[in-house]
């Protein structure tokens, strides 16, 4: 009997050892493609085997990672089964380090943790473009959005290439907006999108004019416990890593021109211009022409890339370089935010417009 195990215990050592000595840094562990040859935005970064912890992947492949997002603005992490919120988040931990925890605009997913929910926005409406908090004295370098639940019809999240939008708009437009910057004015109204005890996280009324104190926003109390504010943007910025030039701002999104008729229709029967929930204006006050809104919006519409949500498909977004939105949806949609790196404007070059 020993001796015809002998055999079969030194055969299972011989596999062992084989095993042991194989070199995993030669084993391809990811592939990468994207939707379409002509366009390199997002990269799709995909297991080409089973079992590829996503999380352990990323971080012995950090510089990789941060190289190829310099280079497309967005990343694609696609059958990695990501299978819940705490996953995402570590995730999201090791590309970003420190998770942004202060966010006052969406809601967060659980007590304690750094994820977000997605925009509580109604299902049938588009959220228009917008590169995050960059209507704010400080913003996300990342953003990472997590598919738990994609929805049965529609709710996609288009994304555009804000290069691509400074090299392609209307000189005219770059330099009068980057001259003039962007005024961002939001009138707190309970029951119409969040209130400001929401967004500033508190309702101390002093420990929110000391926020806006030290954040350079403009703020006025006004009638039934109601908080309008004013904040001085850039329109346009230079990548504070890569050096390129980016159309940053929300101006999509905040312009009441651009919603769809019926809901500026509504909104402007409930209030007047200077009480609207949110707006923007050149840096000087004066209204943004409707001919550029115009024109803004078709070259979003041109340079849009959309693509279907896949249950656990993670997409990192480089915050400066890339804007994003969200179309309509039917059925139920669940997506999940975490954000990283935060910069403030004060940290980012200098630029004086001088012609592309």
């Amino acid at each position: 009997m020993s001796t015809t195990m002998r055999p079969k215990a030194s055969l299972k050592k011989s596999i062992q050892r084989k095993r042991e000595e194989v070199d995993l840094t030669a084993i391809r562990l990811t592939t990468e493609s994207y939707f379409s040859p002509d366009n390199t935005l997002p990269l799709i970064i995909q297991p080409a085997i089973e079992g590829v912890n996503l999380a352990n992947w990323a971080s012995n492949n950090l510089d990789y990672i941060r190289e190829q997002l310099a280079i497309h603005g967005g990343i694609l992490f696609r059958n990695f089964h990501l299978d819940s919120a705490e996953k995402f988040e570590n995730f999201a931990r090791t590309i970003g380090n420190e998770l942004f925890d202060e966010y006052g605009d969406l809601p967060r997913e659980n007590p304690g943790s750094k994820v977000y929910g997605s925009t509580p926005y109604p299902a049938d409406k588009s959220i228009l473009f917008h590169n995050e908090s960059s209507h704010m004295h400080r913003w996300p370098m990342k953003i990472f959005f997590y598919c738990v639940k994609p929805a049965e019809k529609g709710g996609a999240t288009p994304i555009i290439d804000c290069r691509k939008i400074y090299q392609q708009l209307d000189p005219a437009i770059i330099k009068k907006m980057s001259e003039k910057k962007l005024l961002y004015v939001r009138n707190f109204v309970n029951g119409l999108d969040v209130s400001w005890q929401q967004f500033f996280q508190t309702a101390n009324k002093a420990a929110v004019e000391a926020y806006c104190r030290r954040a350079g926003i403009e703020y006025e109390w006004k009638e039934n416990d109601q908080l309008s504010t004013r904040q001085l943007c850039n329109a346009v910025s230079r990548h504070p890593h890569t050096g390129e030039m980016l159309f940053f701002n929300q101006v999509q999104l905040h312009h009441i021109s651009c919603l769809d008729a019926s809901t500026r229709d509504s909104i402007l029967s409930m209030f007047d211009e200077k009480d609207l929930p949110r707006n923007v204006y050149y840096g000087d006050g004066s209204p943004i022409e409707g001919a550029i809104m115009d024109e803004i919006n078709a070259l979003y519409d041109q340079l849009a890339v959309r693509f279907q949500w896949q249950a656990t498909d993670v997409i990192m977004l480089d915050n400066m370089m890339v804007s994003h939105s969200r179309d309509p949806f039917e059925g139920t949609r669940k997506i999940m935010v975490a954000m990283a790196e935060i910069i403030s404007q004060d940290e980012l070059p200098s630029i004086q417009y001088c012609g592309q």
